[in-house]
């Protein structure tokens, strides 16, 4: 791959282009997907190829090759280099890069077991034994598994000097319990309902989940909330498991503070934001117990790298800082446009053939004091939610609505009956700043979204989230029956 890259970065520069950047990736992916007692769905494959982008007159072309030959790879610096000149004449402003540092390095992700490596057989039997234990609760009509597993090679250059070489393996799993009623029918999933949970790591990830522990619990669960009571409608203090504060991150902080989004350059996959530039400074989006941190350093989190693909160093950096909006997840060319200075090294494209996009890295809610249960204990009623069953957010990202698989009413500081069908919504900088309660590190988890979507054509990005359970007080609660 090394050689390709120079080849497309010698050609390029030779052309005359401005800069030039070039990506060589090669990603080998695996996807298990089981039905009851059988398999559903299994597929293995590999992709690779090279990119090129080059700006020239301030203006950017991009073009990609899947054919591993020096003269295919010249014939797409040589196309990059005649889009940018075209848009070139119709740009309104030309392209600027905040500066960045020349790197050198070789970069391998943690992974004691291959996933890759491991025999069907084996992953099979850790699926199908969690189905059977879910089959064997009365009522549970249907279970579902599914595994995943990529490793992904890249090589990046640029004209500056850089030279990078990283290497990542990601893997996670998942289960799920249906039960159905003449009433209708009901879900459980475990560990997320998003295909299961992902990390930057090896098949001992997916060992430590303990899909079969769970698997009995989560059928039981779905089986009470055929008969279970709706949820309760009113204004409520509610408490969010950690799985769906992930989601309420992912959807409320994350996809908002994406400077292109608020630039306008980035509208149309799910839109812009309301964060808009005037709110820079002082900004209050949160409660002061809300700090939310950018860290693409972080173990494990599928927002983990060592570089992202404009070949900036990975960072943490604050988000939200004590309740106050402190920063945007910004590329170099975002960050020069409005004068950060640097590059939050948020820049990531899914694949060698689409250009880099502002993307989200591991986006945390860092962790308070004490725990689910002292939470709980603090809350005369309430209703505490658990699994996200659904979602929807306004293209600006301000008015939400979540529903989860399940919840639970409290009364008296402790869980009361299982509810179903329960939803709440709110205005974003409204429902932070009613941030009443964050458990603290013993409850933080770091959940991986192995499918966040955004561009167009659209790019399916592997992203982070930690955090702990936490508590808002008097949301909008809705009940349906």
């Amino acid at each position: 791959m090394e050689e390709l890259v120079q080849c497309g970065l010698d050609a390029a520069v030779g052309a005359g282009a401005d800069f030039v950047e070039v990506r060589a990736e090669t990603r080998q992916s695996e996807s298990i997907q089981t039905k009851n007692r059988e398999v559903d769905s299994l597929s293995r494959q590999e992709t690779s190829g090279v990119g090129v982008r080059v700006l020239k007159n301030g203006a950017w072309g991009f073009a990609a090759t899947g054919v591993p030959t020096r003269q295919a790879v010249q014939q797409a610096a040589a196309r990059a280099l005649e889009i940018a000149r075209a848009t070139s004449k119709l740009r309104s402003r030309p392209v600027t890069l905040a500066p960045e540092g020349v790197y050198r390095d070789n970069y391998s992700g943690p992974c004691r077991r291959d996933p890759l490596d491991v025999s069907l057989e084996e992953k099979l039997e850790l699926l199908l034994s969690a189905a059977e234990r879910m089959l064997a609760v009365q009522g549970v009509v249907m279970a579902k598994g599914q595994m995943a597993a990529w490793r992904t090679e890249k090589v990046f250059a640029s004209s500056e000097g850089s030279r990078i070489r990283q290497q990542l393996t990601t893997c996670g799993a998942g289960i799920e319990a249906y039960a159905a009623s003449e009433g209708g029918f009901q879900r459980r999933s475990y560990p997320t309902s998003f295909g299961g949970d992902f990390n930057n790591a090896g098949y001992e990830f997916i060992e430590g989940l303990a899909l079969g522990d769970n698997a009995e619990r989560i059928a039981e669960e779905a089986v009470a909330l055929l008969s279970a009571p709706p949820c309760p409608a009113g204004k409520f203090d509610i408490i969010l498991d950690s799985s769906q504060m992930a989601l309420q991150i992912h959807e409320s902080v994350g996809h908002p503070t994406e400077l292109d989004r608020v630039l306008g350059t980035e509208l149309s996959y799910a839109g812009g934001s309301f964060l808009t530039l005037d709110k820079r400074s002082g900004y209050r989006y949160g409660s002061p117990l809300v700090t939310i941190v950018a860290d693409a350093t972080v173990p494990g989190g599928l927002g983990t790298f060592a570089y992202d693909d404009e070949g900036v160093p990975a960072q943490s950096l604050d988000v939200i800082r004590e309740g106050q909006f402190a920063n945007y997840l910004s590329s170099r060319e975002a960050a020069a446009e409005i004068g950060i200075g640097r590059s939050g090294g948020c820049c990531r494209a899914s694949g060698w053939n689409r250009i880099p996009l502002i993307r989200m890295t591991n986006i945390n809610l860092l962790p308070g004091e004490g725990t689910l249960d002292d939470l709980l204990a603090d809350t005369p009623h309430g209703i505490y939610f658990e699994t996200n069953r659904s979602w929807s957010i306004d293209d600006r990202r301000v008015n939400f609505q979540f529903g989860t698989e399940a919840a639970w009413e409290i009364k008296g500081g402790k869980r009361a009956r299982l509810v179903k069908n329960a939803m709440y919504t709110g205005i974003t900088p409204q429902f932070w700043g009613a941030c009443v309660g964050i458990a603290g590190p013993e409850e933080w988890r770091l959940w991986g979204l192995p499918n966040c979507g955004k561009g167009e054509p659209s790019q399916v990005m592997q992203v982070g989230h930690g955090t702990a359970p936490a508590k808002f007080s008097k949301v909008d609660v809705l009940g349906a029956g």
